[in-house]
């Protein structure tokens, strides 16, 4: 998965439409996220145990399909490459995605927008660049299911560099743009998830929360109503 850096980002975000209550995209996130992302990025601030209990998966599972290399089912989600290696092969370490969800304005639509906007670019060491976070240093590694976009610039100032107005789709991919969206929603819902993992939690705790008021409330009316009956 390409850098998620601190960068400040750049033009509009398209909205993610991101679901935590969506057990299934939070766990094609994390099928997708291991399979494309973890071999660069960690979330050591999370547990594959937790990811289990929180997503429903079985711990027999998580082992089979989420884990990588000889990590135990407790332990922190430590993958990713030594940042020595990344500074030698990317120019920079890959960061820790833990909290980037919570980091970047925007939040998972950042995620999702970025995951959108990668495209050609034969100036930049790697190809790619993108256009949520110019000068990204880490190659667009969901090529092949988006398919690669080239930059249609609009007009540039003197001074300034050309400004990418829009991106076309100059070679398609495996998935088609409907599909591709639901990739980069899932992983963008699963990032969101690993931010903050205690809002699954919190967000179902809520709706009974204020079940419960509303119940509150209606017999506190009909107290009312009994208790006045005698004085009017």
């Amino acid at each position: 998965m390409p850098a998620l850096g601190f960068a400040a980002s750049s033009g509009p975000l398209e909205s993610s439409g991101t679901d935590l209550s969506d057990k299934a995209s939070l766990q094609r996130g994390a099928g997708l996220f291991m399979n494309y992302c973890s071999g660069c990025h960690a979330l050591s601030m999370h547990r594959y145990s937790r990811i289990a209990s929180d997503l429903g998966l079985s711990e027999e599972l998580v082992e089979q399909h989420l884990i990588q290399g000889d990590a135990k089912i407790g332990e922190n989600i430590n993958t990713g490459i030594a940042a020595g290696d990344g500074n030698a092969w990317f120019g920079k370490a890959a960061p820790d995605l833990s909290l980037t969800a919570r980091a970047k304005l925007g939040g998972p639509d950042w995620i999702y927008s970025y995951l959108k906007g990668f495209y050609v670019d034969e100036s930049r060491p790697l190809g790619w660049n993108n256009t949520v976070f110019p000068g990204a240093s880490m190659p667009h590694v969901l090529w092949e299911m988006q398919g690669i976009q080239r930059p249609v610039y609009g007009e540039s100032h003197e001074g300034m560099p050309p400004h990418v107005e829009k991106l076309e789709l100059a070679t398609p991919g495996r998935l088609d743009a409907r599909e591709y969206d639901q990739v980069a929603r899932d992983i963008s819902a699963f990032l969101q998830y690993v931010a903050e993992p205690a809002a699954l939690k919190r967000e179902s705790v809520g709706v009974w929360v204020v079940l419960f008021l509303a119940f509150f409330t209606f017999i506190a009316y009909l107290l009312k109503l009994e208790y006045w009956r005698d004085v009017h």
